[in-house]
């Protein structure tokens, strides 16, 4: 067993001392024996090692009621936090490198969060500045709640659109967003949607803004939010009409690899029969307060701000060799007057369908 989990004998020993993994058994000649359950709970004590978890707080996460499923979807969420965090690293590093290709000086300040030691902050000093509650999507989102008193927020990061008026608890499974969450906010636990640790029917709505893209299994997801919640609405993305990708002039002209990032992201009409509802669309405001991908659609200038773009997902799952591409074309066309002339029927527009829905029951 030692050789097979890649540690050694003294370790498995040490684990059924202090209890962490107790083998079901023993042979005649007294060697431990290790059932199926026993292996499955040992890889998940090693993965959490691996993570750098204490054993203490090993014990804890192994000791729960959940189930294996359960489990292994906290782990899957722990490492693509993990994951994007090295992708943010990289592409920190890689803005490094330009700058010193180019001759420009970098200050020990900017080497110390380029090689991560104030890099979370960084990431996390950048979503707060730009993403936060634009008052129409938010009164479209609360009118849609209607006259419920009992709200669960799943995959609720810092609390934007969280209702002021109504009883919420919110659900997140990054501890790195929950500690960006501001003091008197709604209690918050850390799970994630596809295994809510509520009762059946324990709210009188589930919502969930803008986040479904990040759960490993968004039906299953959608599935649990209508299992503990009387309804559910879903601020999301719509993939299902014919040449999508051309809606938003920043993934048809700069960025295509958007479309991959989305590659398996479910039809809208599957996220709606996941819940039993129907959609509508969501306009964006030409001045969103809301720092998401499609915020500056009439304020293109915008994106070539490193803080914005820190600020949303996508820009990272892209890569930075596609990111740098995407800035530089943008702010050659925007000096050339290319983007005016290719976007002039934006410029009186208030407000513009770029693909965002709310799904409601």
């Amino acid at each position: 067993m030692a050789e097979l989990a890649g540690v050694s004998v003294r370790t498995l020993h040490h684990y059924d001392e202090i209890g962490l993994v107790r083998p079901s058994a023993r042979t005649a000649a007294g060697y431990r024996a290790y059932s199926a359950d026993d292996v499955e709970r040992l890889r998940e004590v090693l993965v959490y090692r691996r993570l750098g978890f204490g054993l203490r707080e090993i014990a804890q996460l192994v000791g729960d009621s959940s189930t294996a499923v359960a489990h292994l979807r906290e782990l899957r969420g722990l490492l693509l936090e993990r994951r994007d965090h090295a992708d943010a690293m990289v592409a920190a590093i890689d803005r490094e490198l330009e700058a010193r290709a180019k001759g420009l000086k970098v200050t020990a300040e900017e080497q110390l969060e380029m090689l991560g030691a104030r890099l979370y902050d960084a990431i996390g000093g950048a979503y707060t500045a730009t993403r936060r509650t634009d008052p129409r999507i938010a009164a479209q989102i609360f009118n849609a709640l209607g006259d419920a008193q009992t709200v669960l927020n799943v995959g609720a990061g810092t609390g934007s659109y969280e209702p002021g008026d109504r009883d919420v608890t919110a659900v997140e499974p990054s501890a790195v967003m929950r500690a960006q969450r501001p003091a008197g906010s709604a209690p918050c636990v850390a799970a994630v949607a596809e295994s809510l640790p509520f009762e059946d029917q324990s709210f009188d709505v589930a919502m969930a803004v803008s986040t479904v893209h990040h759960w490993a299994d968004p039906i299953a997801g959608l599935r649990e939010m209508r299992r503990v919640a009387r309804r559910v609405v879903v601020l999301t993305f719509d993939t299902d009409e014919p040449g999508w990708q051309g809606r938003f002039w920043l993934t048809r002209d700069y960025l295509p690899e958007f479309a991959a990032v989305l590659a398996e992201f479910p039809s809208l009409a599957g996220m709606a029969a996941a819940i039993g509802g129907r959609a509508e669309p969501v306009p964006v405001p030409w001045d969103c307060a809301d720092g998401l991908f499609e915020a500056y659609w009439r304020r293109p200038e915008a994106y070539l701000e490193d803080h914005v773009r820190r600020a949303v997902s996508v820009w990272t799952r892209v890569g930075p060799e596609a990111e740098q591409r995407a800035v530089r074309r943008l702010s050659d066309d925007l000096d050339s007057g290319r983007w005016a002339e290719r976007n002039s029927d934006l410029a009186d527009l208030d407000a513009a369908d770029l693909g965002l829905r709310l799904l409601t029951t």
